[in-house]
């Protein structure tokens, strides 16, 4: 069961670092990047309501990997 829970929350992280990389090369219409943002954008929104803007840096997805890293720790201690 710890295993499952580690590579739900491994599947989730990549999915991050995945959405952010082709941020960057890819057009935002592609259907590529739809989908990872359609799984991404949801978890990001609560965070970027609450972080202040800074300017052209947007450190919302890490701290979505981070908090990602915390739940899945304080999952996987809950169950042993």
């Amino acid at each position: 069961m710890e295993q499952a829970i580690a590579l739900i929350f491994d599947l989730l992280s990549w999915i991050v670092i995945i959405d952010i990389l082709l941020g960057y090369f890819m057009d935002p219409y592609h259907p590529l990047r739809q989908a990872l943002d359609r799984i991404v954008e949801p978890m990001l929104a609560p965070i970027r309501r609450i972080l202040p803007p800074t300017g052209m840096l947007d450190f919302s997805p890490l701290v979505l990997l981070i908090l990602l890293q915390i739940l899945s720790a304080v999952i996987i201690n809950a169950f042993r």
